[in-house]
């Protein structure tokens, strides 16, 4: 498999649509880790990981900054998204909870926690 093709972030594998947020929120299981909340519902069906970012305005009212955040992330689980090992796929919602900028060194590690989290409970 091309390295390039397999560290992208294609349609498939971000999460929408009313239904099945919905879903994630009620049924998921709820977790944190510092600047972040999570939330996973393994067992989708589906075959990829599905993943959705969320940057509140209460934190920051300012778009640039709050579109900054976003990058941050997905560029996180893009790069790091082969590392979960939940069978039968998983919806993800990842929700950034301080009031900092976080460099994207910091990003990266608390994705790496989220993802090690959610693989501790697929087993």
């Amino acid at each position: 498999m091309d390295v390039t093709a397999a560290n992208t972030l294609p349609k498939e594998e971000r999460l929408s649509g009313k239904r099945s947020i919905s879903r994630l929120m009620s049924e998921g299981r709820w977790g944190s880790c510092p600047g972040f909340k999570f939330c996973c519902l393994s067992g989708t069906g589906e075959e990829k990981g599905r993943v959705m970012v969320s940057v509140p305005k209460r934190f920051f009212k300012r778009a640039v900054k709050r579109n900054l955040l976003k990058r941050r992330i997905r560029e996180s689980w893009r790069t790091q998204k082969h590392q979960l090992e939940v069978a039968g796929g998983a919806d993800l919602l990842i929700l950034y909870n301080t009031a900092e900028i976080l460099s994207f060194d910091q990003v990266r590690e608390a994705v790496a926690g989220i993802i090690t989290t959610v693989n501790s409970w697929g087993s």
